[in-house]
């Protein structure tokens, strides 16, 4: 293992590399390679070794290239140690994964081999005759030693009597021993026979049936098996160096071009040897000068036709934690968009403590990929038909199934993609219209003063109890205390957010609540198919913890989810395609940025799961609001009932026009509850539907006593619209 830090102290694996077409490629001259990797310490010239003599190349995976050109301390100490037992075998999940398939293997072959048992016995059968003929005539041929004939001829036609003479006699002695072993077997199969035909029925039959399979085994052609395939095996090609190398030289980048030209494969250093990584091949690799992985990872389909592999085969990706050449390339054996992923580990059964991760989808490997719901928010982002709300599904059904958990959904789009779960949401509520959008911020502002209740009560712990000024899962289960995890879902929050009147307050109270939520217990979800600055403002995007995006269409969409500078480092959601449904970037779960294939849970599935969260509250006594028939009116909706009369009553006859401020202010101290927070644009919003727009009015300011002109509303426009009301209202009941 070599250190990293200098390129010229890095061995050259692809140098190394001898070309597997060759008959000789598995052959290694260890004494050329070793002769080759001396050089002299003395010299400070010779830090390169070179080893591109035919007697010096070394392969990639051989232990020769493994070891270290020099003893290194330093190297060693910065080595990555691999893990002693590979990773399926310490995950549980896995290991039962692999089990499973090894006994669903086992009796899918047992199975296919027994239901064509008639069909081996009929084969063993035709060929029966063949395997004595060849029994016979071999042994005939074994016991007169035909096979030395044609040499005691050759002895005849040259006319060399004592050499005639010493072969025959050779061949009497062979004949002589071979007639006696070929009688004592002859008699031991004709006393057999006897004993055979004097036995029970079942043995004469299982005697005759063992001859038959045995004979048949003889007189089996060479190019035709007994059995046949149970599973049909794909052939991968192995990925080498050379491959990889002759890969990267057709993708049209000058910096690789022009570096091979000068070097040859030199010029792509391999940090390590390229191995298995589950179903798939990994390499490791250090672009030249001046190359970015980013360069490789935007001409993704260039790269699949130069590895002649399907798109959904290969997968690039960048380190730049390491470096912005370095590329992490794995080349699936299946297209990750056709093979068979497995089922969500929880859709039949199973609790969920959202306190620790859960699972939320698998990475191209099919290892599954976890995620936190608690002390982060997320955030999903794509353009439309990428599988967004499929996606955003995962997290909430996991929710549900926590029994502490209050859910409040909004699904703004209006098809009822979310519907599920309006059997265990405290809150839910589906449209396109104001109403919902207005609810969805009714929620925000019940979030923000919701973070202000939490801090109060965390604050007056005692540390004994609460160390960290934070929700715990002790904490979250004391019902006293209200701490509970709030898990509260926005999907095509674009709509929300860029709404000309609701748009600037819900901004500013997500992002109060993304910055104060994270140790409250409150988790913020927001999906949306419109990723830029006007439809997700910059405080909602720069603070969001979690970020998934599946397939968008520029670098800006692109760094709007998954954070600045996500494109120049080479995380690209933009090389998904339209077959890439479900598939993203998943940011902040891990170290590194994953490619993650979501759990796809369909609606029937998705409500058999929200029965069994259900079932769940029902049982801890959690289940409130929207899910227990506790259909109480929203503020907003309260508020577009009783508004029109309400004004009336505080705006006197004789005052025919008031200022839109003034009219708020007298609203809540009619009635708090209802108008306590109510703005004047939300007013000015509110009255619109009935044709009702705000206009200059000339008033006077009660504190300073000066008249000046103002946004307000005329008595007499609500009056009129007061009596079109009832005037309708009339006509639909008669």
């Amino acid at each position: 293992m070599t250190s990293n830090n200098d390129p010229d102290d890095r061995f050259d694996w692809h140098a190394a590399e001898a070309d597997l077409t060759t008959p000789d490629a598995d052959v290694v001259d260890l004494d050329a390679a070793r002769a080759a990797r001396h050089h002299d310490d003395t010299d400070p010239t010779t830090d390169t070794v070179d080893l591109d003599g035919p007697a010096g190349r070394v392969l990639v995976d051989s232990p020769d290239a493994q070891r270290s050109p020099r003893f290194d301390l330093g190297s060693l100490r910065a080595g990555e140690r691999r893990p002693i037992l590979p990773a399926w075998i310490r995950s549980r999940a896995e290991l039962c994964d692999a089990m499973r398939w090894a006994v669903g293997h086992l009796l899918h072959t047992t199975g296919y081999h027994a239901v064509r048992v008639p069909k081996y016995a009929g084969r063993l059968a035709l060929r029966s005759p063949v395997g004595v003929w060849r029994v016979l005539s071999g042994g005939l041929r074994w016991l007169f030693d035909l096979e030395g004939e044609p040499v005691r001829q050759a002895t005849v036609q040259r006319a060399n009597a004592e050499e005639y003479l010493k072969l025959s006699r050779q061949r009497d002695r062979r004949v002589r021993w071979r007639g006696i072993i070929a009688t004592t077997a002859l008699t031991a199969t004709i006393v057999g026979s006897v004993l055979v035909a004097f036995a029970p029925e079942w043995v004469r039959w299982a005697s005759l049936a063992t001859l038959v399979g045995l004979f048949g085994i003889v007189g089996r052609p060479a190019d035709k098996p007994l059995l046949d395939t149970a599973v049909v095996v794909p052939r991968v090609a192995k990925l080498t160096s050379h491959v990889v190398v002759s890969a990267l030289a057709v993708l049209g980048i000058a910096g690789i071009n022009q570096a091979i030209a000068k070097q040859g494969q030199k010029a792509i250093a391999f940090t390590s040897p390229i191995t298995r990584d589950g179903p798939g091949w990994r390499a490791d690799i250090d672009l030249p000068a001046g190359v970015t992985a980013g360069d490789v990872i935007e001409r993704r389909d260039r790269l699949a036709a130069g590895l002649a592999r399907p798109l959904g085969c290969v997968w690039p990706e960048g380190r730049p934690e390491v470096h912005p050449g370095r590329l992490v390339l794995w080349v699936g054996d299946q297209d990750m968009a056709t093979a068979k992923q497995p089922a969500w580990p929880l859709l039949k059964s199973g609790t969920v403590d959202l306190f620790r991760p859960i699972p939320f989808g698998t990475d191209p490997r099919g290892r599954n990929v976890p995620m936190d719901l608690m002390y982060t928010n997320l955030l999903i982002g794509s353009i439309p038909g990428a599988g967004k709300t499929f996606s955003l599904r995962v997290p909430l059904l996991a929710a549900a199934l926590d029994a502490r958990a209050e859910l409040r959904v909004f699904e703004l789009k209006g098809t009822g993609d979310l519907e599920p779960l309006a059997l265990v949401a405290t809150r839910y509520a589906s449209g396109p219209d104001d109403d919902t959008l207005e609810e969805a911020l009714d929620a925000l502002r019940e979030l923000r003063k919701e973070c202000q209740r939490r801090a109060a009560v965390i604050k007056g712990l005692p540390k004994s109890v609460c160390p960290e000024n934070k929700v715990t899962p002790e904490l979250a289960s004391r019902k006293n205390l209200g701490l509970h995890p709030l898990v509260v879902a926005i999907d095509e929050c674009q709509e929300l957010f860029s709404h000309p009147e609701f748009g600037k307050e819900a901004g500013e109270l997500a992002e109060k609540v993304i910055k104060l939520g994270r140790a409250l217990g409150i988790h913020l979800m927001l999906a949306t198919q419109r990723p830029d600055a006007r439809s997700l403002p910059t405080g909602v995007s720069a603070n969001v913890g979690t970020r998934f995006c599946l397939r968008v269409m520029g670098q800006v969409e692109n760094d709007m989810v998954l954070g600045t500078s996500s494109y120049k480092n080479g995380v690209r959601a933009t090389m998904f395609t339209r077959r890439d449904k479900g598939m993203g970037y998943l940011v902040g779960a891990a170290d590194d940025a994953q490619i993650t294939r979501t759990y796809y849970v369909d609606g029937p599935a998705a409500e058999r799961v929200c029965q069994r969260g259900r079932a769940l509250r029902e049982a801890a006594g959690t289940l409130s609001g929207h899910a227990a028939g506790q259909q109480t009116a929203s503020p907003a909706a309260v508020r577009r009932d009783s508004l029109l009369d309400d004004i009336l009553t505080v705006v006197p006859a004789g005052e025919p026009k008031v200022w839109a401020e003034t009219l708020v202010e007298r609203l809540a101290e009619l009635n708090g509850e209802i108008y306590g927070d109510l703005t004047r644009d939300q007013l000015t919003a509110a009255l619109k539907p009935y044709g009702i727009t705000t206009g200059q009015v000339w008033g006077t300011d009660p504190t300073t006593g000066k008249g000046a002109n103002r946004r307000g509303i005329e008595r007499q426009h609500i009056a009129d619209a007061v009596a079109e009301r009832n005037k309708h209202r009339g006509d639909k009941a008669a």
